[in-house]
């Protein structure tokens, strides 16, 4: 790691420089045995040290200047003692002997004492912070990688500013600044078009959320759903429709004109611009920004500060819903931001708080539904993996908590509120089966194959039959995910009751902890992603926006992965081709501005280079081609203009660049899926070894401190390899397997 540093000092005699090796990375309290033996050469009336000069670097047992010289202060240790065997990459056959090692105590100011005090320190730049790093530390493999990186280039802005405070002793500050600046961000985006501007008489979607604020305020709820729906009648469940209703009275309060039923159709004045944006910036602030934090917190506890900090910067950039949300004008940020606190609060055992998010997340948009099948299987996972007492109860509270969240929700539409028919407005305007199999050139299955098999036309006397071809190639694109966390829950659950067997424990009366994560919570994000790209590409009635929803788990798993690795490539892939594919949406909106200079910022920010050739990976080569064919259609495009028999040309082109490559996200994370899977319950035998050390080294503060939570062990580690820490190439790929074993057994020994 690049926060270790320590000096031995070789003035020291054998003996006590043995005592020094141990005590100089034990604690602060342990320098008593130093007062009885060096007290007379310190003087009595003694000034604490600056903690950043040089002179705090040299070790009490030196001659030279004892003056300055009060007690070693330890550099800060590679990890915490939450962390696990992963970030030290050392071989789990290799002994205990490393465990017995103590750790240094925390220091916020010790990161910077590396360089001199001097006035030149606090005005450091990046360059001259990469200079000192080559002259002022010490010779280890770690910080020569690390310099190795930053010549080659793969070190991304964020990396390197999230190094910069830290280093001048400002990472209380890092997250504050980053919030701060995606923010300006936002604001930035939005002082361009929207969707729809001054395009009579329809407008686009900034007026659909602004005219279902004026009828929700307006008219008695049993009418939401069934009031002119040739102008944007209102078409997601309830959430929205009340959260339009706050929205709406509070902007009435300043300006009624803003929201006058009828009169204020197409109404873009600069208040009500003014208005409409911050309403989407507070959302975001409110609820993803938050839901964001925590996941950092909850799934990346075993890393150091730096590198989450330095994946909350990747998360909180995310190019494709900042130009959506913030340009084109939607709220997407609410739905992705419930969907995260399900999978934060499921993270730290509090399934039935995740069920909560997770059916808000459904009430906002019904595109949610494209994670139900792998949250679903997670929870019966969870409970076959519980066993008959615990399992059951846990299934019945996660079945009442849920039909009583949606029949709150949907209250307003039943009885005694409202006629019973009402209900049934709603679900026929959430469920629109009757627009068609597509609307627009979406990079699908559909489209992609619609070049050559005209689907509407062969079925256009047959619409039933489609949708249930389109359903069931669905369910066949996310079976390998529900399968997965279904029989790992299984798998998992006959490991246990072997163990609890062979020490002559009845399986009834094992221990059980339903509050805590299971083994297989490390399959979730990637049955997030299996099963959203099955219905992306899929499903019926996909929009182009539609692709937010399988890039929030891609990026979620690209946030924790090192520069190198396989995750990395294929989710900075995915995520260009994904705002690639909704170009032709953010031209209509004038915002070719805004999608160059995200791309170009969150690329740079990750420090992913997508034309540089990296011959030994498929995805990178794969990565080189897309990206120059994209510059090419792009180049294309400015300078010829499409024949008039075929106006969709380049629309077209732009669906047959990106569906392959959401096809292979899809397979890639099936085979992640299989790859984690395995790792966790899939090999056979058990260690001989006792792994309590091990497993007292994998708790997760930052998860129990976000949710009021006992810590979680042997389940942290193992997911941490599932984010993607582990599955780059070399020793960390060929030692996932093993690693996410030894972490699982450790699960197990607390169960």
């Amino acid at each position: 790691m690049d926060e270790a540093s320590d000096v031995m000092p070789s003035e020291l005699p054998a003996e006590r420089r043995q005592r020094h090796t141990r005590d100089r990375t034990a604690s602060l309290n342990s320098l008593s045995h130093f007062k009885s033996a060096s007290s007379k050469h310190i003087r009595p009336k003694s000034t604490l040290r600056n903690r950043g000069s040089n002179a705090s670097m040299k070790s009490v047992g030196s001659d030279t200047d004892h003056s300055e010289i009060i007690a070693p202060i330890p550099r800060r240790h590679l990890l915490q003692t939450s962390q696990s065997l992963h970030w030290l990459r050392v071989d789990t056959s290799s002994g205990d002997e490393w465990l017995n090692r103590g750790v240094s105590p925390v220091s916020a100011s010790s990161v910077g004492s590396v360089f001199p005090n001097n006035r030149m320190t606090n005005r450091l730049s990046f360059t001259a912070l990469m200079e000192h790093e080559r002259t002022a530390v010490g010779p280890s493999s770690t910080a020569d990688a690390r310099i190795l990186e930053d010549d080659q280039g793969t070190i991304g802005a964020g990396r390197r500013f999230v190094r910069w405070m830290h280093r001048n002793n400002m990472k209380n500050w890092v997250v504050p600044s980053a919030i701060v600046a995606s923010t300006l961000v936002k604001w930035c985006i939005g002082f361009g078009t929207y969707s729809g501007h001054n395009t009579p008489p329809i407008f686009g979607d900034y007026e659909a959320q602004r005219h279902w604020m004026e009828l929700t305020i307006h008219l008695p709820v049993k009418e939401w759903y069934t009031y002119d729906l040739q102008y944007w009648g209102l078409d997601y469940p309830p959430l929205t429709a009340y959260v339009s209703w706050l929205c709406g009275r509070i902007g009435s309060l300043i300006e009624p004109s803003w929201f006058t039923l009828q009169a204020s159709r197409g109404l873009e004045t600069g208040g009500s611009k003014l208005f409409m944006r911050a309403t989407v910036v507070i959302f975001d602030l409110l609820l993803y920004i938050p839901a964001l934090y925590t996941f950092v917190c909850a799934w990346q506890g075993t890393r150091s500060s730096r590198k989450r900090h330095a994946a909350l910067l990747t998360l909180l950039f995310h190019p494709a819903l900042l130009l959506i949300d913030f340009g084109h004008f939607q709220y997407n940020s609410v739905m992705l931001g419930l969907t995260l606190l399900a999978i934060n609060a499921f993270a730290a055992g509090h399934d039935l708080f995740g069920a909560i998010f997770f059916v808000l997340s459904l009430g906002f948009k019904q595109m949610a539904l494209y994670y139900a099948p792998a949250v679903g299987s997670y929870l019966i996972g969870k409970c076959i993996y519980l066993g008959p007492v615990h399992g059951t109860r846990l299934f019945l509270r996660l079945a009442l908590t849920t039909t009583l969240v949606f029949v709150i929700m949907f209250a307003p539409f039943l009885p005694p509120f409202s006629p019973l028919s009402t209900i049934a407005a709603p679900i026929i305007r959430i469920f629109p089966f009757g627009r068609g199999l597509f609307e627009d050139k979406v990079a699908n299955f559909w489209c992609f194959t619609n070049v050559l098999v005209k689907w509407k036309r062969m079925f256009a006397s047959r619409e039933g039959s489609l949708i249930k071809i389109s359903t069931g190639l669905t369910a066949l694109g996310f079976l390998p995910a529900v399968a997965a966390l279904i029989f790992g829950g299984y798998k998992t659950r006959l490991q246990k009751d072997a163990q609890n067997h062979s020490v002559d424990v009845s399986p009834s009366m094992a221990p059980a902890s339903p509050s805590s994560p299971t083994p297989i919570l490390p399959l979730l994000p990637y049955a997030l992603l299996t099963c959203s790209m099955s219905f992306f590409l899929f499903s019926f009635q996909v929009h182009e926006k539609t692709i937010l929803i399988p890039l929030l788990p891609l990026t979620l798993l690209l946030s924790g992965a090192a520069s190198t690795d396989d995750v990395l490539l294929w989710g900075a892939l995915g995520n260009n081709v994904g705002v690639f594919s909704m170009w032709p949406l953010l031209k209509k909106d004038g915002l070719g501005l805004q999608y160059l200079a995200m791309l170009s910022f969150w690329n740079r920010l990750i420090g992913y280079n997508p034309f540089k050739l990296r011959y030994r990976h498929f995805v990178g080569l794969l990565s080189s081609v897309v990206h120059t064919v994209i510059i090419i259609l792009h180049l294309l495009e400015l300078a010829v203009t499409p024949p008039a028999r075929y106006p969709d040309l380049f629309p077209v082109l732009n669906v047959l660049i990106c569906t392959p490559i959401f096809g292979l996200i899809w397979l890639w994370s099936i085979k992640r899926l299989v790859e984690v899977s395995w790792a966790i319950s899939g090999l056979p035998g058990k260690r001989e070894k006792e792994p309590s050390s091990t497993v007292s080294a994998i708790s997760t503060t930052s998860s129990s401190a976000t949710f009021g939570h006992s810590p979680m062990r042997g389940e942290m580690g193992a997911r941490a390899t599932s984010l993607g820490y582990a599955s780059g190439r070399g020793r960390g790929q060929a030692d996932a397997r093993r690693r996410a074993l030894v972490t699982s057994a450790g699960g197990d020994q607390e169960h």
